[in-house]
């Protein structure tokens, strides 16, 4: 299998899962959203420093700690990915699971204005009219919710970043993600023995059940990312872009049909609206694909006129 179709499968396996992932929320209640994300920061480290172990990664993560930039690149993209989390478990606990799936659609969107406003990329006419159809959609939620549409543009932008991110450092997804995990593990652990000290935990305290979803949750959302950070330094950032549609399909199904949550006719317009972006960007990357194949097969006119002078040279040798 060629590295680019084992980055394709390691991605869309991560975007399922992620998307899957909304019905696992729900079900460690009473447990909250931000003890769950402190469970998560504390258990996600036990995981991957086990994988770490087994892997003997021991001395490329110690290579990582001795880069300062990498460090800190990493240290940022924990952040976003905890404050992206956080919101998700929240959207999901909260009957909002529709919504989440509407930032993650949106999320291609703003990789893309993230290449005009960063590196100062110039779009092609295609790509204006998806961002302006995504602003309509902002626009038409908004009045529809009485205000901006936070979740989603939350996800949107957290997510979006850590992606862009993890495209600039050069390190292995196991070792990454192990840095990433253990930034944040002071500040969950601290948090976690304040609300135990206080009375407030939950983790623990309720059921063996609620106890061991609790351990689970740090496990259940490092398979997702270590897939992802797999598949981010073997496939292309347009391909990554094409498979993030599918973790919000996989969201927006579970929030319809399994959450049974409201569509009005006003919502499934801005759907509309957003998914004819999103098939008018992906059909513009298609026809920009196709045609970068056609000119790879294709050689330059010098190229050709080159390969016609030597032909012609031989055959004048074989007829001597």
């Amino acid at each position: 299998m060629s590295v680019a179709r084992r980055g394709v499968l390691l991605g869309a396996a991560a975007y399922v899962l992620w998307g899957l992932s909304a019905l696992y929320w729900p079900l460690v209640e009473p447990t909250g959203p931000v003890e769950i994300l402190a469970l998560r920061v504390l258990w996600s480290p036990v995981a991957i420093g086990l994988l770490v172990l087994a892997l003997g990664r021991r001395r490329k993560v110690a290579a990582i700690l001795r880069r300062p930039r990498d460090v800190a690149l990493l240290s940022v993209a924990s952040v976003l990915t905890s404050v992206n989390w956080a919101l998700f478990i929240w959207a999901t606990m909260n009957g909002h699971v529709v919504d989440a799936s509407l930032g993650y659609f949106i999320t291609p969107l703003v990789s893309i204005a993230f290449g005009v406003a960063l590196f100062r990329e110039r779009l092609r006419p295609a790509q204006w009219a998806a961002i302006g159809l995504a602003a309509v959609t902002v626009v038409v939620l908004t009045i529809e919710y009485g205000g901006p549409p936070w979740i989603a543009l939350g996800l949107a932008v957290t997510f979006g970043t850590y992606g862009l991110i993890k495209k600039r450092v050069a390190v292995g997804a196991v070792e990454g993600l192990m840095v990433e995990t253990a930034v944040l593990f002071p500040f969950a652990l601290a948090y976690t023995v304040v609300l135990q000290a206080s009375g407030q935990a939950t983790f623990g305290h309720v059921s063996a059940a609620n106890t061991l979803l609790g351990v689970g949750s740090g496990f259940v959302m490092i398979v997702p990312m270590l897939l992802f950070s797999a598949a981010a330094t073997k496939i292309p950032l347009s391909v990554t872009g094409m498979l993030q549609y599918i973790e919000p399909i996989v969201q927006f199904l579970v929030g319809l049909l399994v959450f049974r949550e409201p569509m009005p006719a006003t919502r499934w317009l801005a759907f509309a609206v957003l998914w004819a972006a999103l098939a008018l960007l992906a059909a513009d990357g298609l026809r920009r694909r196709a045609r970068e194949s056609a000119d790879r097969r294709v050689p330059p006119r010098s190229a050709r006129s080159s390969r016609t002078a030597a032909s012609a040279v031989r055959d004048q040798e074989e007829t001597r």
